[in-house]
């Protein structure tokens, strides 16, 4: 789902704050912040761009029938009411 690379960026921006008198612990946190994000990223219920649009897509074909079938339902009850 997330791409490592973006996960690498992200963890080498971060690692780049951290104060030069602490660049030797630089490794070692860039790695660590690498694995967290990525536990953290796994626990979200996140989809991809591509399934989202198709989600919508169906959501959006869905109303518009419901929509008809309301249409559809309330002219069938005039004609009950009027008869």
């Amino acid at each position: 789902m997330f791409d490592p690379k973006s996960l690498d960026n992200i963890a080498e921006q971060i690692s780049k704050a951290i104060p030069p008198g602490f660049t030797h612990f630089k490794d070692d946190v860039e790695k660590n912040l690498h694995a967290l994000l990525q536990s953290t990223l796994s626990k979200l219920d996140l989809v991809s761009r591509e399934e989202f649009e198709v989600q919508k897509a169906v959501l959006a074909k869905t109303r518009s029938r419901l929509e008809a079938l309301e249409k559809q339902l309330a002219d069938l009850e005039q004609r009950v009411l009027s008869d």
